[in-house]
């Protein structure tokens, strides 16, 4: 068992190196799941996430596979992406959701040509599905930065998203801040989705933030435990992703987004707050 679980890790650099990336795509990824969760915006992480890829493919077009020309256009495109879906919202009868669908498909059908016109099938992999048995020092420090700064980030922003997913109506009335706090936070989604885009690419890099975050509902109602157990489930899934893509030769990225998967699957149903087998058999109710 100890050279099941402890030897991939101890003998090659490479699953170090992926297991630390992980660890820290779940410490900034994981709490911003459950903000957009809470705030029903799960499918707007999904559209952001493929709205990254033309600035993503753009830089790549310029430097080839360098990590600063291809994170700082991701994070140009996810900004104008999401700032452009604003403003077709409100200032036509579109509603956000649409129009987030409409940009992020146009993103990707863009990306993906970009890519193609310079690059190989390889390379399109590379862009979609990452590398996250290939990251380099550089790409470490990155993702632990972004996650550094999200965490402190959500520290001080936390009354006001907390009072944004229960009562933004309120929010607005007694404080100026619901709209810088709401910027920021799209600021953050986009910040931790170009992170998780070097490690699992842009397809599968919100499964790290929505899955462990989905799986935590089941667990706590409290949103600070929700938030801890999210960013528990993300280490899990990395940890036992790689393992399964180590010993039965499978994919790394997709590995580790089926192991979250099956945590979700396993939490909804075993999950102490409305987890199927809980809802069942339900506990006796007082009688008076």
């Amino acid at each position: 068992m100890f050279e099941f679980l402890i030897s991939p890790f101890s003998e090659f650099e490479f699953m170090q190196r992926a297991l630390v990336g992980v660890v820290a795509i779940a410490l900034g990824g994981g709490p911003v799941g459950v903000f957009l969760m809470l705030r029903r915006m799960s499918l707007t992480g999904d559209a952001m996430a493929h709205a990254i890829l033309p600035g993503a493919a753009f830089g790549y077009l310029i430097a080839g596979l360098s990590l600063p020309a291809m994170t700082v256009g991701g994070l140009i495109a996810g900004v104008v992406v999401a700032m452009a879906a604003g403003l077709v919202s409100r200032l036509t009868s579109l509603k956000e959701d649409a129009s987030l669908a409409a940009f992020y498909l146009l993103s990707l059908a863009l990306g993906v040509t970009i890519v193609s016109l310079r690059g190989s099938n390889v390379d399109l992999l590379h862009v979609l599905f990452g590398t996250v048995l290939a990251l380099d020092d550089n790409t470490l420090l990155l993702l632990a930065s972004i996650s550094t700064i999200t965490v402190l980030a959500l520290a001080v922003l936390y009354r006001p998203l907390v009072l944004e997913c229960v009562d933004p109506t309120f929010l607005r009335s007694v404080s100026r801040f619901g709209t810088p706090t709401h910027l920021i936070f799209l600021g953050l989604v986009v910040l931790n989705l170009v992170g998780g885009f070097h490690a699992l690419g842009t397809l599968l890099a919100v499964g790290m933030m929505m899955l462990p975050a989905a799986a935590s509902r089941f667990w706590s109602t409290d949103i600070t435990a929700m938030m801890i157990w999210s960013i528990a489930i993300g280490i899990v899934s990395g940890f036992g992703g790689l393992l399964l893509s180590f010993h039965a030769e499978l994919p790394a990225g997709p590995a580790i987004i089926l192991t979250a998967g099956g945590i979700y699957v396993l939490s909804l149903v075993l999950g102490r707050e409305g987890g199927l087998l809980w809802l069942a058999w339900p506990g006796k109710h007082l009688e008076a």
